[in-house]
Order: C-alpha cells, then sequence, then structure tokens
C-alpha cells in the first residue's frame, strides 16, 4: 500500500453521457505526471476512452485491481476500476438505465475512503433528472453521501461548501424553491451548519482561529426590521451563540456588500442564507474553477462546480479546470 499522502483519490465517472469523459481526459493529461494528484476512474473505461477519442482526444487505459496501483500507473495511463455502463449512451442522451451504475460509482468510491484505500473521492457531475427516472430519491450528491456514510455508523450534519479563488460559500439552505427559504431557515440549522464549518476550517483546511461570516437574509440586511425581521429573529440569536461558544462571526451582513476583495479579506467562510445568494459570487469569481466541498463527513469530498452540459458533451468543448482544483484541493485536504 502507498503511504498516506501518496493513496489515490477515487473519481466516479459521472453522467456518462454528459462531459465527465472529457473532462476526464484533459484533467489526467494535465495532471499525470503529478504524483500528489493521483487519482483513478471508478466507471466503464472503454466507454470514457471512446468518448474522449470520439471527441479528438487521447485517453489511454490501465486496468487495476485495487486502487494502490494507481500512483504508479498514472504517468502513462488512466487508472481504472471498470465498471461497464449496462446502455453506453450517446454523447448529450441520457438514459435512466444507467442510473444504478452512476450511484454504485459513487457509494463505491464512499466504500473505497472509509476503509482508507482511497485519499478522498472526487465526484463527476451527475444528472439528477436520469437519477430521478430511475427512483433516486435523494435531492442530490451531498445528501446521498451522507447517506451512504450513516449507513456505515457516521453521525453528524453535512454542510455544502463552494470555493472560488479566495471564497468559501455556504449555501444554509440549498435545493428549495425561495418562496421555502424562510420556513426552512432557522437559528439551529444556523448554528449546526457553522459549528461544522468551523470544525472544518480548523483541521481540514489548517486555519487554526476560523472567522466566519453570515449574510442577512433580506435586502440591506433587514434595515432594522422596516425591510424584514429575519435578520433580528433568525439570524442574530444564531450569531450571539455561536459568539458565546469562541467563535468569531461577523453579521448579518447586506449580502449587496459582503462579497467584494475588501469584504472578503475580513472573513474564511461565509454562511448565506439560500442558494443563489453563495452561488452566485462563486461562479462570478470562478465559473470555471469553482470547486463544491462537502464538509462533515468522515471522508474527504469535492467536485467540479459545474453541471453535466449535455449540450457540449460529445465536442471536445468542455473545460476541465473546476475537475482539476477539485482533484488538487481534495488532495490538499487529505495530506492534512
Amino acid at each position: 500500500m502507498p503511504s498516506p499522502e501518496k493513496k489515490p483519490l477515487a473519481l466516479t465517472c459521472g453522467e456518462p453521457a454528459g462531459i465527465a469523459p472529457e473532462i476526464t481526459a484533459k484533467a489526467w493529461a494535465g495532471l499525470r505526471h503529478d504524483a500528489a494528484a493521483a487519482f483513478f476512474l471508478i466507471g466503464d473505461g472503454d466507454y470514457f476512452a471512446a468518448r474522449a477519442k470520439a471527441a479528438g482526444l487521447d485517453l489511454p487505459l490501465a486496468a487495476i485491481a485495487h486502487p494502490a496501483e494507481a500512483v504508479r500507473v498514472l504517468a502513462t495511463a488512466l487508472p481504472v476500476l471498470h465498471r461497464p455502463l449496462p446502455v453506453p449512451p450517446a454523447a448529450g442522451q441520457w438514459r435512466k438505465e444507467n442510473a444504478p451504475a452512476v450511484m454504485a460509482s459513487i457509494a463505491e468510491a464512499v466504500t473505497l475512503a472509509m476503509a482508507g484505500e482511497a485519499a478522498g473521492l472526487v465526484t463527476n457531475p451527475i444528472q439528477k433528472e436520469a437519477l430521478y427516472a430511475a427512483g433516486f430519491p435523494f435531492q442530490g450528491h451531498t445528501d446521498y453521501l451522507a447517506h451512504l456514510a450513516r449507513a456505515s455508523g457516521f453521525v453528524g450534519d453535512e454542510v455544502m461548501m463552494l470555493v472560488a479563488q479566495d471564497l468559501r460559500a455556504v449555501p444554509v439552505t440549498v435545493h428549495i424553491a425561495l418562496k421555502d427559504v424562510m420556513a426552512a431557515l432557522t437559528s439551529a440549522r444556523i448554528v449546526a451548519q457553522a459549528r461544522v464549518v468551523a470544525r472544518d476550517l480548523r483541521e481540514r483546511f489548517g486555519i487554526a482561529r476560523p472567522r466566519l461570516a453570515v449574510t442577512g437574509l433580506n435586502p440591506h440586511a433587514g434595515e432594522n426590521g422596516a425591510m424584514g425581521t429575519e435578520e433580528q429573529t433568525v439570524i442574530a440569536p444564531a450569531i450571539a451563540t455561536l459568539r458565546a461558544e469562541g467563535l468569531t462571526v461577523l453579521g448579518p451582513l447586506p449580502a449587496d456588500t459582503a462579497f467584494h476583495a475588501e469584504a472578503r479579506a475580513t472573513y474564511d467562510a461565509i454562511l448565506c442564507m439560500y442558494h443563489d445568494q453563495a452561488l452566485i459570487p462563486v461562479k462570478t469569481l470562478g465559473f470555471h474553477g469553482g470547486v463544491n466541498v462537502t464538509l462533515g463527513l468522515p471522508f474527504i469530498r469535492t467536485s467540479p462546480d459545474h453541471g453535466t452540459a449535455l449540450a457540449i458533451a460529445g465536442t471536445g468543448a468542455a473545460n476541465p479546470a473546476s475537475l482539476m482544483a477539485a482533484l488538487k484541493l481534495a488532495h490538499s485536504l487529505a495530506a492534512r
């Protein structure tokens, strides 16, 4: 077995009809000489190679039987735990018959990470529509990963964090309608997520005394109740609780002035009240290089901060920067 710092990352197959084969090929080409960024694919290697070739990309394969073999072969070929697809799809045309294979790739990556055989996992983008059509009962990757961890005895809260340049942003509420945010947003939820963020910033990012910021929900952070009272009744009490626990917390901050460069210099991570409040600044700063990190789990997990891009699948135009950033960040976190 390789030493802990040399353990490779498990890369899931994601939605095979999307851009996963192309960005995987490009990421391998860009990282294959970097042993510190070693990874292996769990998926249909033959399909990935065929899709790469059709897009004008070279993707030599090396079938492996165990993750430990990946570091040795990475420089010359993409290491693959070969898991054939039931129905290899045409580029851009997902098939629900492949949903079980997509879910199995994620589950196997979690198993290997929890067993210490992989340094962590990086997940290629999934097509939720395809999974839902096959009966997938989860909102997405994050809660599915938490479900898999809990099945192995994990107890805790999972938190989604997006990283772009010097910004780390956490949406406290995620994939729900905007009209439902106020009912879902509670002081307890903010406190629980902030605790996870602070802990992982210390333990995984190496920030000894994390500085957290918290946005308001309403314009101008409610303007003392003139534009809404959630800042006073929900957000401020949560901040008071966190400060009483010894954490450094700013807020509630008006969201429209919380993300410029000078503001970002005052905190290490910011908790945002709903999805777009966090995702818009992240994708503005790093549309091609943003990374999704799941905090709170008993293993490292990162992902590209983009979707399956079915419209450009097969063209060779997909940008691998986000996947490469996700691989690099996962290895950096695992090294700590």
